[in-house]
């Protein structure tokens, strides 16, 4: 059996036999370099970052175009960094599963160092890291709920509070130990560098910027920093925070993929999961497909990603390429999904594929609600994309991806998925026209039940608002459609959530219709799936 530890890695012939690309540079060498001469660290340590960014950059290493690595460091989950990165001397496998069943691996090398943060020792040189002025960029994969630095009443949450009173050196919360870190960097000569959100959400950039800066100016308030370092922050040519557009489905590890890789000889195929859920393994399975647009703002120079296959291009683009995907051609689809498929009892997203009311429901939204509203970025042909996801990626059987990992903080997402078109159709008054996107957010409001179609119980994916949606939710009685009235109204006027306040968009009572039908009773929720479709016209009997 092959195991991902440096006796591996020196004998490549076993590895090349068992069907696994081999990195072609020298790691000790790369690692000395990236040590002496750290340019690319990453905030998050999933699986994301191991099959894409990691990945890129060792692109890079294997054509001599890049000769340092990546340090990731990880600011929530300790395990990972000791189960998934310590234990394999951050080596990882990755397996790229195509539609057309083949299957790609390859030998991740180009992770030299990781760091979990506030772990004293770690703390110490990712310090020096920040410090030291050949860094270009810091990349961040920690989902939208990382950034959030608020309850949902609007106050600060207790860690963002904690961070503030006791100032940089006690930092916790990721963009409080992102503020802190800059302001090492500040403190060490003030370079300049690009903070980079690679996270699957619109404006992603900014929103990085802003969460730094209001920490950052709590600080100055209780006289941690200065007023140079707010400064410092403000000035693009110091701290760039670029906008990218980032698109890889990669699920969690599968059972049926560690017995692919242990019948080819692998035996680094135990699945994990750590006491705060994350699941990892020391491989990571992904698709085919893949996009990373990122805005060109970087002022202390970038890695050559452009070789590996990224488009840097201008933040007007990066932002039509986003609402693109994440508004409607491919994250909205994902959601309505996630929500639709586990109350209908599914645990396949490539199966759902193959239901006619999920499919058609999907169709409504991405080609005749969505469509209509996107701005073409030139890049990236919007309708060929959609065609794509549709056709190609979500109907992929050797992606095993569930609707239970989608659903998983789904109040953080729906304004976004969902609210950004809904905005586009209200400034030409039409909102209330629409019907799909409004039937899929009272899905939502029906899976918060967690109740299926079936009146079974089920476990509800993870939510940060877990507690201020159940409220709401609580006296709305499966079988008595009577028991919704007004009951979602806190929910569905919640800018917070939404962006808007959906009765001001003449939806509000259109969506508590939608959820009164679906609670009825058995059945209901597909019956009212059937029947606004064949309202629409949508053909469901022969998908």
């Amino acid at each position: 059996m092959l195991y991902l530890n440096d006796d591996t890695l020196n004998e490549p012939g076993s590895l090349l036999e068992a069907g696994i690309a081999i990195p072609a540079f020298d790691r000790e060498k790369v690692a000395e370099q990236t040590y002496r001469h750290p340019v690319w660290i990453h905030f998050g340590a999933g699986n994301l970052f191991r099959c894409f960014h990691a990945a890129l950059q060792q692109q890079l290493l294997n054509t001599k175009v890049a000769d340092a690595g990546i340090v990731v460091v990880e600011t929530y989950d300790d395990e990972v960094i000791e189960t998934v990165y310590r234990s394999t001397n951050n080596l990882s496998l990755a397996v790229v599963m195509k539609a057309n069943g083949e299957i790609e691996k390859e030998l991740i090398a180009s992770v030299t160092e990781s760091y979990f943060y506030p772990d004293p020792a770690s703390t110490l040189r990712v310090r020096e890291i920040f410090a030291n002025p050949s860094l270009q960029m810091a990349t961040v994969t920690i989902t939208e709920k990382g950034y959030n630095l608020k309850n949902p009443d609007g106050t600060l949450s207790a860690v963002v509070r904690h961070d503030i009173e006791q100032g940089p050196a006690q930092a916790q919360h990721a963009m409080s130990v992102m503020a802190a870190l800059l302001f090492e960097r500040y403190k060490n000569g003030a370079y300049p560098i690009a903070m980079v959100s690679t996270d699957n959400f619109s404006r992603n950039g900014t929103k990085l910027g802003d969460a730094i800066r209001e920490v950052a100016t709590q600080w100055k308030t209780k006289n941690f920093v200065d007023q140079g370092f707010i400064d410092y922050l403000a000035d693009p040519k110091s701290v760039s925070f670029p906008w990218s557009m980032i698109d890889r489905i990669t699920p969690g590890p599968s059972v049926d993929v560690a017995e692919k890789l242990r019948v080819s000889g692998f035996g680094d195929i135990d699945i994990l999961k750590s006491q705060k859920h994350s699941i990892t393994a020391p491989f990571v399975n992904t698709e085919e497909v893949h996009y990373l647009v990122i805005e060109d703002d970087f002022p202390n120079g970038r890695p050559a990603l452009e070789d590996a296959g990224v488009y840097f291009t201008d933040r007007n683009t990066v932002n039509k390429v986003e609402r693109m995907k994440v508004c409607t051609c491919l994250n909205p689809l994902h959601t309505a999904m996630a929500v639709f498929g586990c109350l209908l009892g599914y645990e396949s997203i490539a199966e759902e594929t193959q239901d006619p009311e999920i499919s058609g429901l999907i169709r409504q939204i991405g080609y005749i609600e969505g469509l209509p509203v996107v701005t073409n970025p030139g890049i990236i042909d919007p309708k060929s994309f959609l065609d794509e996801v549709m056709n190609k990626r979500l109907p992929n059987p050797r992606i095993p991806d569930t609707p239970q990992r989608i659903a998983s903080d789904t109040s953080q997402k729906v304004g976004i998925r969902f609210g950004e078109t809904i905005k586009l159709y209200q400034e030409s008054g039409q909102a209330g026209d629409l019907q799909f996107i409004p039937l899929a957010i009272a899905g939502w409001c029906r899976y918060l039940l967690g109740v299926d179609d079936q009146g079974e119980e089920f476990e509800l994916s993870p939510d940060p608002m877990d507690e201020f949606l159940h409220e709401y939710v609580a006296e709305i009685v499966f079988g008595d459609p009577t028991t919704v009235a007004g009951r979602l109204r806190p929910i569905l006027s919640n800018t917070d959530i939404f962006g808007i306040d959906l009765y001001e968009a003449n939806l509000g009572q259109k969506i508590e219709g939608f959820v009164e039908e679906m609670v009825a009773g058995p059945n209901a929720v597909r019956s009212t799936l059937q029947k606004y479709l064949k309202l629409s016209g949508e053909d469901t009997s022969c998908k």
